[in-house]
């Protein structure tokens, strides 16, 4: 066991001229057992009013910032909640590295963050953008087919994570979106494998850049190796109810081709995701029905050893301990090991190959499971190795602060903000523009009824027309519509949009009614493919969005901007077609109202 007294200020892993390999075996030669399990583990943390560190009372009950650093020797932390303003944001970052320079070994913290750039309004997933720029979602980036664009974008955003500190981003999600249903989709780059790579990796050299991880990079936590979009029936399994994968057409490898080229690309990290495959073979030997991040099958035998992957491997979040998520009860994701003590889940994710703990912050199972003999203290070592090694990478033990002031004029920045509003109207899909209504054209005496966004946005570009309530006497409608989902209840569970994707008898009925009664405008926001024949039969025009504010859509709406899209799925006929086609296959659904590809263009006089 390593003293524990403070190391001098000479010591070795402090001193800039020696090489990274040299700096993380001396420090990991001072490092208590205790001092190791804690960095295998990344929970979630907030900031304090006005920039300052969490105490016990915050408002989520995670611990303190203070038993984070100083009793559970944590240096990972995932930043929760959204940014308003960036110099507090930078302020509260600068005060928690010094926090950490105070600890024995002054290890600085890395923090991460699930997606902060696109706008959205559902934030199970990601976050509000804030005063980041904001941009579609990336179906919308996946809409443009451009991977220029795409590495632009994650640029962008990595200039201004890393203005605030921010320097892992829990993203890209490749994922496939082979079964419709799953409430996830809206994060990924659509159906296609190959597009998917080609953006994924994309996205990556954005953050990353295309030399490894330097002192500038923000590291990619790419996921949910070995792909999450085959849920049964669509469910989730952050659930136990959506808890198994499946793969009824034998399809496996296409949910690989993304994780390749993210390998290529030089991927620092990957996340496993929850579920447990049933019935998967690989080469013929049947894999454990056990979680993937459980499972050394796929972890060590795939990923590591034939994928060739030697980076860090972070678990999803909460698959050791049950925890209370806004609200709500949720047990560990430990699916077909529940059975197993918190102990052997701490044992079995370690020895399958991952290197951290998602969303836990319990070290001392690491060392109850090291005296116990379930894992040996060299195994620790190699994760902690890993670990150790990236923040040297990003440079945070030479200089892990960040220019507050500075952090103002670069986050939000004028032409960031022009780009992502100028992406989020490119992104729009027009599939249907009936006697070519749009761009449209309003004269004087136009009457306008208005559905899911704020109608004065409009007459304050056209003062001259007439708001409505009531569709019978207008001569536009325009809805702004979200694809179908049914409502779940639970705090964290409600933000999942699962469920049917038709809209029901009731909804449909109403708006059959207002497309009968006047020519209607449908801009409908797709985080799921949509099954709504009715809507592409009944509208004038429809326009798909995959996160745009009601600014891009007016723009596109008058002409001002064009959509340039192309869906990234394709759109059912029916929810029998989608409850017929096997979740692991791509363009399964028979008959679609739209395919994956399609997209018009206004005509220019």
């Amino acid at each position: 066991m390593s003293s524990t007294s403070r190391p001098p200020a000479d010591a070795p892993y402090r001193n800039a001229s020696l090489s990274i390999t040299e700096r993380v075996a001396n420090l990991l030669s001072q490092m208590t057992l205790l001092e190791k399990a804690g960095q295998l583990f990344h929970n979630m943390i907030p900031m304090g009013p006005n920039g300052s560190l969490s105490t016990s009372d915050n408002p989520l009950g995670l611990p303190s910032t203070d038993e984070y650093l100083n009793n559970k020797l944590m240096t990972h932390f995932n930043l929760i909640g959204g940014i308003t303003d960036p110099k507090v944001a930078a302020t509260w970052h600068n005060r928690l590295q010094e926090a950490a320079r105070q600890t024995r070994l002054g290890i600085p913290v890395t923090v991460s963050t699930d997606p902060r750039n696109h706008f959205t309004d559902n934030v199970g997933t990601s976050f509000n953008a804030g005063c980041f720029s904001q941009w579609p979602e990336t179906l919308g980036l996946a809409a443009l087919r451009d991977a220029k664009l795409v590495q632009r974008f994650a640029d962008i955003a990595r200039q201004e994570y890393l203005a605030v500190g921010l320097r892992v981003a829990l993203h890209p999600q490749i994922d496939l979106a082979t079964e419709p249903r799953w409430a996830r989709i809206n994060a990924t780059f659509g159906e296609d494998a190959e597009l998917s790579g080609e953006l994924g990796a994309a996205y990556i050299r954005g953050f990353q850049g295309t030399n490894g991880i330097v002192k500038d990079s923000v590291s990619c936590i790419t996921k949910h190796f070995p792909g999450g979009g085959p849920e049964k029936d669509g469910e989730d399994s952050h659930f136990t109810y959506g808890k198994e994968q499946v793969y009824p057409g034998d399809n496996f490898d296409y949910h690989l081709i993304p994780f390749k080229k993210a390998l290529e690309a030089g991927t620092s990290q990957v996340m496993p995701y929850y579920s447990q495959p049933i019935g998967l073979k690989i080469d013929g030997e049947k894999i454990e029905e056990v979680g993937f991040a459980f499972n050394k099958q796929i972890i060590t035998n795939l990923l590591r050893e034939k994928m060739g992957f030697n980076g860090i491997i972070c678990t999803d979040w909460g698959l050791v301990t049950d925890a209370n998520i806004l609200g709500q009860n949720m047990p560990a994701r430990a699916w077909g090991c529940e059975h197993l003590s918190p102990v052997e889940r701490v044992a079995k994710i370690l020895h399958a190959g991952c290197d951290q703990f998602g969303g836990e912050s319990c070290p001392e199972l690491v060392v109850e499971a090291v005296e116990k003999g379930l894992i040996s203290e060299a195994r620790i070592d190699e994760s902690v190795r890993r670990l150790l090694e990236e923040k040297f990478k990003l440079g945070l033990f030479d200089d892990p602060f960040v220019d507050v002031e500075k952090a103002a004029s670069i986050v939000g920045r004028q032409d960031f903000t022009r780009e992502g509003e100028d992406a989020q109207q490119r992104a729009y899909t027009l599939l249907k523009n009936e006697n070519d209504i749009l761009p449209l054209h309003l004269d004087a005496s136009a009457k306008i009824y208005t559905e899911g966004f704020d109608a004065t946005l409009l007459t304050s570009r056209l003062p001259h027309i007439t708001i409505t309530n009531n569709p019978e006497t207008a001569d536009i409608t325009l809805l702004r519509l979200k694809a179908p989902y049914t409502s779940r209840t639970g705090g964290f569970e409600s933000f999942f949009h699962a469920g049917s994707l038709e809209y029901t008898p009731d909804e449909k009925a109403r708006q059959a009614k207002i497309y009968k009664s006047t020519p209607t405008i449908v801009d409908l926001y797709l985080d799921r493919p949509a099954c709504v024949p009715e809507v592409a039969e009944g509208a004038s025009a429809v326009l798909c969005s995959y996160g745009a504010s009601a600014e891009a859509f007016l723009d596109v709406l008058l002409g001002r901007a064009g959509p340039e899209g192309k869906l990234p799925f394709d759109l059912p006929r029916s929810m029998e077609s989608v409850r017929g086609s096997r979740e692991d296959v791509p363009f399964d659904t028979v008959d679609p109202v739209f395919r994956f590809g399609e997209g018009m263009r206004y005509k220019r006089g």
